[in-house]
């Protein structure tokens, strides 16, 4: 999936992965979407948690071996 902007979290744990996300977000464009890299477990119920939370678009998660990417829309 194409994104307009990589967010490089791999080797940190909860809550800062998402504490990255949250002020990546606020500076996005409507409609402009991110990939979040992150290899916290907790990533994977803590970033569709945080979509939800905030109105904003998952696209996508994909496992990448000890990792995940995400792709998120901001809305």
């Amino acid at each position: 999936m194409q994104s307009d902007q990589v967010l490089d979290c791999k080797g940190l744990s909860c809550p800062m992965p998402i504490m990255k996300l949250a002020i990546t977000m606020k500076k996005f464009e409507t409609d402009k979407v991110l990939e979040l890299l992150t290899t916290d477990p907790g990533s994977k119920d803590d970033v569709p948690a945080w979509c939800e939370r905030t109105g904003n678009d998952l696209l996508e998660i994909v496992e990448e071996g000890d990792g995940f990417a995400f792709f998120i829309r901001k809305a």
